[in-house]
């Protein structure tokens, strides 16, 4: 009777890992920006300004043209005398004082303490327009009125262009921005940062 010899098995040789091609690099380059992106923007959104106490007073405040509610925020921050004076950033160069009176149904004696900007088209011009207004009248503190979404773009312009002593406090008129609005509004805001941060004006 023959016996069977078992046949040990064979021992497996090990896997080869494979090495990470270009397309698998290139896919973990894009996502990892993306994932701080996404990251950063949820921070932004979450931690949106809200508007400030008329208790707090200031020796101005400054109204960026652009969304609804601004003038009406600056109007009642004067008349609760929350600050002595109101500048209004970025006013179409035909805008007269009457004409802005009439087109938010206000008497034009209402807007004795306002001055109109003319000489701002964006944020950057805004912030150099306001550090003139500010340096005219030696102000030494600031209310800012814009909306949410814009306030942090609109400080850094200001921190770019006012004397550090001038404090700036954030006001911001409530709203409820869509979505892609507040993701451009936060890219704008990461890119003119890190230009800042690199030294560009």
């Amino acid at each position: 009777m023959s016996r069977t010899t078992a046949r040990r098995p064979t021992p497996s040789r090990p896997r080869t890992v494979r090495k990470a091609g270009p397309l698998l690099w290139l896919a973990r380059a894009v996502a990892v920006p993306l994932l701080g992106w996404m990251l950063g923007l949820i921070w932004f959104s979450l931690t949106l300004p809200g508007p400030a106490p008329l208790s707090v007073k200031s020796d101005g405040v400054v109204v960026l043209t652009g969304g609804a509610g601004r003038f009406q925020r600056g109007l009642a921050v004067v008349e609760a005398g929350a600050a002595r004076r109101m500048l209004i950033s970025g006013v179409g160069r035909t805008t007269s004082r009457r004409q802005l009176a009439a087109a938010f149904g206000v008497s034009k004696r209402r807007l004795n303490s306002t001055d109109l900007g003319y000489e701002a088209v964006d944020t950057r011009s805004n912030a150099e327009e306001t550090a003139r207004w500010v340096a005219q009248h030696e102000f030494r503190s600031i209310r800012l009125v814009t909306s949410a979404g814009h306030m942090r773009r609109a400080r850094l312009e200001l921190s770019r262009v006012l004397p550090a002593d001038v404090k700036v406090l954030s006001d911001a008129v409530p709203s409820e921005p869509k979505a892609h609005g507040l993701a451009f509004e936060y890219s704008k805001w990461l890119l003119r940062r890190g230009a800042l941060l690199l030294g560009a004006a």
